[in-house]
Parts: structure tokens; C-alpha cells; sequence
């Protein structure tokens, strides 16, 4: 509600009307945006229900408000509260529904470039980021669907510059990889966004290279990857990665010189949904006992002691364990400090997860082009809160061929000598 103005066309607390407006407007626009995100994973998750027929994901009310700075000042918000009674199969835990729009630590709203696109990838044609924009800038110059669509226009040639860049100046000595399923407009209903990230030799995170795929295709990540290579990338020492994944016979036609590192979180998962659910919290306990050891050693004995515990009874289980085992243990050859980046992919799982949208595929107006675009141009937005490896000053000695045992430098490379 808006304040009472003075005479001199302020309000009790000294702003502007102009002001005033502007913020009410930007707390409106957000409320409502905060409630049509929550109505949509309310309704793509309609059909979960108990034994009782009863909805597993409800409305709650709303949390207790917060102020939100945004360009238009700070303003107060009252964000939905969801009731997720689903439980994650792998960690056990109760799911959680987090806004990709507002996030609950977040005290700051994202900036409009980054918020175009969101709205893109929620289904909003050009014509109706206007109105939207309008009540959250206070303004509607310069955003008329013309101007939007010359924006969309912009960010596909981003898109495209990214993906002809020359990658021979940037050295990547470790490198996730994993298909990620988008509610986009893909065109075919298995098309995944496939992605790389890596870890240059000074020890920062950079996305190296994403285009549309398939996720199992050992094709489409091999024509991804040697157009990397055709554009400079350097083999990487170590690439981390789903084992379910066609990157791996890619990876070994064009880089076959790299170290592979099957992700733990994946395979925790995958070895979980062989076993009944009375075994699994054991079972992810002994699992766990084998990637957090304190060295390769003792990390071998567990995946033994796994294999005797759970062999007789449930042998498929344990054969994904053991069939895997070199290149489930190989990041424990890396220096301890990077133990924690190597074993998952989590930096491309924990970025996505902002990215990741809960609505249903729309078919609405926009390509497939246009759509990736926008999922990369959030994704360049997040790398810049992306933050560097642990001890980023070994990830140059890893790459010039220092031996590390127990997690521990034992002999540096003669240049380094």
C-alpha cells in the first residue's frame, strides 16, 4: 500500500511518490512471480500421492517476510511456503522445493539479465516480459517485445560466439561432464543440454563448452568433444562423470590419454535402486565409508568389505561396485585438497539445480536455439559466483606430472624441481 504524500510530493519517510510506486510495483511483480513458480511445481507434481490418495505436495502458507533489495530499492516479501512430504531415495531425506527465482538465502533480486531469461525458459512469449518489466522497473521504455526479441537475438550470437571460441590459450586439467534433462523447448523428449566444465591451471571453474544432445549418445558427446579439440583444448588429466554416460567412449576416441573418475553420487544412487529399501541405509553407509576414506588403501579394503557384506545376497549391487573400481578410486591419486571437487560432478549438478525448471514443457513461441541460449546465459551469470578449487596452486603441478600418494605431493616434476 502506498504511503500518504506531502505537498511536496514526498511520502512520511522522505522518498519519492516516484519511488514508492516503483517499489510497490517491484514488490508486486515478485510476489506474483513467486506465487506462479510454486503453482506450477505444485501442479507438475499433482499426480504424487500417499497410500491415502492424499497429495504429497502442498501449499503451506508463506514464510515470514524479508526485505529484498532490488533495482527498484528494498522491498518486502512474503514467499510461498510448499509442503514436500517426498522422500530422496538416495540421501532419505524429505525433498525440498527451492525457488530458482528468489532463493531462501538470497537478499538480493537477480538482475534483469538474468531474470529475461528465467522468464524465457518459464514459457513467456516477447510480449509478455512488458508488462512484467514494466511493474518491476517502473517503466516500460526500451522493453517493448521488439526490444526483447533483439535481446533473445543477442544471446543466441553469445551462444554462438562461446561455442567457435579458440580454446588453445586456456589449459583444463579437470573436466566434468554430464547430460542435464531441461523442461525446454528440446525438440525430441530425450535431448539433454550436454555440458562441460573444467578447472584451468590457476584453479578457477569455467564452462568450457554446452550444446544439445543426447545423454547416452556416445556420438553426440564425441562431435562435442572434437570440435573442442579442433579448437585447441588440451587433454585433460582427469574427467569426472555419470558412468551411464556415452562421454566415456567419446573421451577415449578424442582424449584418450585422460584418467577417468566415475561421479560417487550417481553410482551411490544407481547401487541403491538394486538393493530393497530395508538394505539401503547400511548399504549408503558402507558406500560412504569407501569414497571418504583417508586414503586409496583404506579405500580398497571398504570396497572389499562392501563386497563380502553384500556379495552373496545381492551380487548385481555389489558387481556395480567392483566392476568399477579403478576408476571409482582414481581421484584419490589427486592431491587431498581436490578429493572433494574430483569424486562428483557436483559443480555442474549444484549449478543446473538453479537452472532447472519445474514447469512443463511449454510450446510456446521460441526455438530450441533460443532456448539454449537462455540456459546458457543464466549459466554465465552463475559463473561468476563460481569459486575456485581447494589449494588452487597444486591444480599446475597435477598438470605438469607431480605423483601425489595418500593425497600428499611426494615428487614434483623435474621442471618444478
Amino acid at each position: 500500500m502506498l504511503s500518504v504524500v506531502n505537498a511536496d510530493g514526498t511520502t512520511a519517510n522522505g522518498s519519492s511518490l516516484i519511488d514508492e510506486i516503483v517499489r510497490e510495483g517491484a514488490r508486486r511483480m515478485l510476489a506474483a512471480a513467486l506465487e506462479a513458480e510454486v503453482d506450477a511445481y505444485i501442479a507438475e507434481l499433482a499426480d504424487e500421492k500417499d497410500e491415502r490418495g492424499r497429495r504429497l505436495v502442498v501449499r503451506n502458507g508463506h514464510h515470514q517476510p524479508r526485505k529484498v533489495t532490488t533495482s527498484a530499492g528494498n522491498v518486502e516479501v512474503k514467499a510461498p511456503r510448499v509442503n514436500d512430504k517426498r522422500i530422496d531415495e538416495t540421501t532419505g531425506e524429505r525433498k525440498k522445493f527451492s525457488s530458482a527465482i528468489l532463493p531462501p538465502w538470497a537478499r538480493r533480486s537477480p538482475k534483469i539479465s538474468e531474470v529475461l531469461p528465467l522468464l524465457y525458459l518459464h514459457g513467456l512469449s516477447s510480449g509478455d516480459f512488458v508488462p512484467a518489466l514494466e511493474q518491476f522497473l517502473g517503466s516500460s521504455a526500451g522493453l517493448s517485445p521488439a526490444t526483447v526479441t533483439r535481446l533473445t537475438t543477442q544471446w543466441q550470437a553469445d551462444h554462438k560466439t562461446f561455442g567457435e571460441r579458440d580454446l588453445s590459450a586456456t589449459d583444463y586439467v579437470y573436466v566434468w561432464a554430464d547430460g542435464i534433462h531441461l523442461r525446454i523447448r528440446l525438440e525430441e523428449a530425450k535431448a539433454a543440454v550436454l555440458v562441460v566444465m573444467g578447472v584451468r591451471a590457476d584453479g578457477t571453474k569455467e564452462l568450457i563448452a554446452m550444446a544439445d544432445g543426447y545423454r547416452e549418445s556416445s556420438e553426440s558427446w564425441a562431435s562435442l568433444l572434437r570440435d573442442c579439440q579442433r579448437r585447441g583444448m588440451r587433454a585433460p588429466v582427469l574427467a569426472v562423470g555419470d558412468g551411464a554416460l556415452g562421454f566415456w567412449n567419446a573421451m577415449n576416441e578424442v582424449f584418450p590419454e585422460t584418467r577417468h573418475q566415475r561421479c560417487w553420487v550417481h553410482k551411490t544412487a544407481n547401487c541403491l535402486d538394486s538393493l530393497p529399501k530395508s538394505a539401503q541405509p547400511a548399504a549408503k553407509k558402507a558406500i560412504q565409508d569407501i569414497y571418504n576414506a583417508e586414503d586409496k588403501e583404506h579405500a580398497a579394503k571398504a570396497v572389499a568389505a562392501f563386497a563380502k557384506q553384500y556379495g552373496a545376497k545381492f551380487p548385481k549391487a555389489v558387481k556395480k561396485i567392483v566392476d568399477d573400481e579403478d576408476e571409482l578410486l582414481a581421484f584419490y591419486d589427486f592431491p587431498a585438497e581436490h578429493w572433494i571437487h574430483l569424486r562428483t560432478t557436483n559443480p555442474i549438478e549444484s549449478t543446473f539445480a538453479t537452472v532447472r525448471l519445474r514447469t512443463k514443457v511449454t510450446k510456446g513461441a521460441g526455438s530450441r536455439a533460443a532456448a539454449l541460449a537462455m540456459v546458457f546465459k543464466l549459466v554465465e551469470s552463475a559463473q561468476a559466483r563460481w569459486r575456485a578449487v581447494n589449494a588452487p596452486h597444486l591444480v599446475a603441478l597435477v598438470r605438469a606430472g607431480a605423483r601425489f600418494e595418500r593425497g600428499h605431493l611426494v615428487e614434483r616434476p623435474k621442471a618444478a624441481a
